[in-house]
């Protein structure tokens, strides 16, 4: 059986390893890693036949690409919006470390052409999802970086989700045919939280990631007192990409929808 979750641990070059295509989690059908950049260090991306995109996850960095350039900063998750660099297959990008930093690099096979972007936190924004069902415990931000309406041509999804403390996301409890996979940080480094997929559970810590087969189940939870971040990447199914209105819920509790929750604020 494939593993559905994981708790690597930076190199000594600064290098984690969450899914390629020939580890245990290649059903994600994507190469995702997180890279440590100390300030002075760079960091080049171009690889063949293949779409990248760059996320800064916290820090100070300079992006470089094709004639462009910016430097841009994000204190952490928590706090800021997220910008991401996205190009197709043939451009290089080059990562300049102006400070203590970390970028999470999502990639996936694509020979399909479109125009480079960098997403600005304006164009992520964050808005909350299910504020007052279920008891408002199930009240999350969500933004979307880039999906099949922003990007057709892309082959992936990334976004973002931050739980409120004690908070679910991922609620009602939801499938899709396409595979994901979520990346975790928290705001305190003891910051714990659950996750599902399908019949299994896995305690979600600092760094951890979950890769999620098509198919299914995969709510999750933070533990009171902790805020959670959640990077969410999928991978388009060729001629089956993931839509917004994708999502089918488990059919044993959408009663939910309709049913009356004391107040749990």
């Amino acid at each position: 059986m494939a593993k559905v979750f994981g708790y690597p641990v930076f190199d000594e070059n600064g290098e984690k390893i969450l899914t390629t295509y020939d580890n245990e989690y290649s059903a994600m059908n994507m190469d995702i890693r997180v890279y440590e950049m100390k300030p002075g260090t760079i960091r080049r991306f171009l690889r063949a036949g293949e779409e990248t995109a760059v996320l800064l996850l916290s820090g100070r960095i300079t992006y470089e690409w094709g004639r462009e350039k910016q430097t841009v900063s994000r204190m952490d998750v928590f706090t800021e919006g997220p910008w991401c660099l996205h190009v197709p297959a043939g451009i290089e990008i080059t990562v300049h470390a102006e400070g203590e930093s970390q970028i999470l690099v999502q990639c996936t096979k694509n020979e399909k052409k479109f125009a480079a972007r960098l997403h600005r936190p304006e164009d992520a924004p964050w808005g909350y999802s299910s504020v007052g069902k279920f008891g408002n415990v199930a009240k999350r931000r969500v933004n979307t970086i880039f999906d099949h309406d922003i990007e057709p041509a892309s082959n992936m999804v990334l976004g973002e989700v931050l739980n409120d403390r004690g908070n679910w996301s991922g609620y009602l409890p939801h499938r899709h045919p396409q595979p994901e996979t979520y990346y975790f940080l928290f705001d305190r480094p003891e910051g714990f939280g659950a996750s599902f997929v399908g019949d299994q559970l896995f305690k979600s810590v600092e760094g951890s990631f979950s890769s999620i087969p098509g198919g299914e189940l995969h709510p999750q939870a933070v533990a009171p007192g902790f805020q959670m971040y959640t990077c969410w990447m999928i991978r388009h199914i060729d001629g089956n990409p993931w839509l917004q209105t994708d999502r089918c819920e488990d059919e044993r509790y959408v009663w939910m929808h309709e049913a009356k929750f004391g107040d749990c604020d």
